[in-house]
């Protein structure tokens, strides 16, 4: 079978520091709300009971923290197109949640290349993770880290 690509393959001397992978936004409806539930088994209310949430003076139901930090998975946008033929593997991710998350809100994903760690045969990939809102508020940030095989010739 013929190889398909649908980028240029990246291997990790070809990556520099600043390049940028946005992601597509997403608005968060109450039914991502109940499908995440629903995966994560979280059943805290103030992610599926509005009046809950009123109560407490929330606008709408808040977000799981995961249900926000999956938005930044690089397998939804271009990233892991790139790396097909030379990533070894997803070796770390931390975040930090700095505002809610609700209903209705639309979030907008970015992952940017912060360092580059090389190694013999292999080196890894540092990407910032930021999630900004509809008001270009940061409601999270954080850090992956990729393993990507360097180019034979290196």
């Amino acid at each position: 079978m013929p190889a398909f690509n649908m980028f240029k393959q990246y291997y990790f001397d070809d990556f520099t520091v600043g390049e940028e992978f946005p992601i597509p936004s997403r608005t968060m409806t109450d039914a991502l709300f109940a499908a995440f539930q629903l995966a994560s088994a979280d059943n805290h209310p103030s992610h599926y009971d509005i009046e809950y949430c009123r109560q407490r003076g929330m606008p709408a139901l808040g977000a799981h923290g995961f249900q926000i930090l999956i938005q930044s998975a690089a397998g939804a946008g271009w990233f892991p197109h790139y790396v097909e033929d030379s990533m070894k593997g997803f070796i770390e991710q931390s975040s930090r949640f700095l505002k809610p998350v609700y209903a209705g809100d639309t979030l907008y994903p970015l992952l940017t290349v912060s360092e580059l760690v090389p190694g013999r045969t292999t080196g890894v990939v540092v990407l910032s993770s930021r999630i900004t809102n509809q008001r270009s508020e940061c409601v999270m940030e954080g850090v992956q880290k990729y393993l990507i095989k360097r180019r034979a010739d290196q």
